[in-house]
């Protein structure tokens, strides 16, 4: 039997483990097999925000007329920038409709500098600032495009919610096994570890879909944001997609096909960069991202590192 998580990462303070990472990871090749997978690649998690190229796939297949800079801003969870909010407010007024429509909650931006100046600035917690704000006007904008209501938009039960519903399943080659509601209040759709690298995949693959892509490898800070990781990675290695999602999830597709996805079980982002990192070595790709380091009183004492 195979255990759905394994021990993935530790780490190590001043000589001595102080803590451990399990998780499950999963690399597939061109065709969409197992090259090599730790843990079971078969466990259904949420993806979280690693399922937005994939529900705006849906969305384009719907109608969306976005391509460009504010395309990758609907795929994105973003750092909450300038730049970043003029984007969304840009689909929002092609919507016809304000900022008052966002069924987000409110927030604060996710980056740190982005929210140390939004909090600087006066500024309180509002709806436009979550990183999700994209995908959701890409949401109202589509149900413009198709006439459906957008009070209920984030409603399960909406036409919008169960075509991305169906897209997701047809991307990842499996049902959806349970459909949940993700910190942004849109639905969320359950596959496997491996059916979210293979979704990825099909992206590239689709006519449609590629769009999507190739949007967020030409506006990789569209499609996150200055200094994040995600972001780094797209900029540093032609032809990568990548997208994070809260809680410890990955997924990331090479332009050789290859793909891979990730779930750290407690969801630690360090843990995660660590690993996904490792990962990309063993298909091959060297990144220089420095992560891990451990600080004490001021210095290096030690490094999570990846134990696969």
């Amino acid at each position: 039997m195979i255990d759905d998580s394994v021990l993935l990462a530790h780490s190590e303070r001043s000589g001595f483990v102080e803590n451990t990472y399990r998780g499950t990871a999963v690399l597939l090749d061109a065709s969409g097999g197992v090259i090599r997978a730790w843990g079971n690649p078969h466990r259904v998690i949420y993806p979280r925000s690693s399922n937005k190229p994939m529900q705006v796939t849906g969305m384009l297949r719907c109608g969306l007329p976005l391509d460009g800079e504010v395309l990758a801003v609907a795929a994105a969870s973003h750092s909450g920038s300038a730049q970043h909010l003029e984007a969304v407010r840009a689909i929002l007024m092609r919507a016809g409709v304000d900022e008052r429509a966002l069924q987000t909650p409110a927030d604060f931006p996710l980056g740190e500098p982005e929210r140390l100046a939004w909090i600087r600035s006066g500024s309180d917690a509002e709806p436009i600032a979550m990183n999700c704000s994209g995908k959701h006007a890409a949401m109202l904008l589509t149900c413009r495009e198709r006439d459906w209501s957008i009070a209920d938009y984030t409603d399960p039960s909406h036409p919008l919610q169960q075509e991305l519903r169906a897209t997701v399943g047809d991307l990842a080659g499996e049902s959806v096994a349970h459909t949940g509601v993700d910190g942004c209040g849109a639905p969320l759709f359950a596959i496997s570890i491996a059916g979210m690298a293979m979704a990825l995949q099909a992206v590239l693959r689709d006519p449609i879909g590629r769009s999507v892509a190739d949007a967020m490898r030409t506006y990789p800070v569209m499609a996150g944001g200055i200094g994040r990781d995600v972001t780094q990675l797209m900029q540093s290695v032609p032809g990568i997609v990548a997208k994070d999602g809260a809680d410890g999830v990955w997924v990331t597709a090479l332009s050789d096909g290859t793909a891979l996805a990730l779930k750290i079980d407690d969801g630690n982002p360090v843990a995660r960069r660590v690993v996904v990192r490792e990962l990309l070595r063993i298909l091959g790709v060297d990144i220089t991202m420095d992560v891990g380091e451990i600080l004490g009183g001021g210095k290096p004492v030690g490094r999570v590192r990846a134990v696969m």
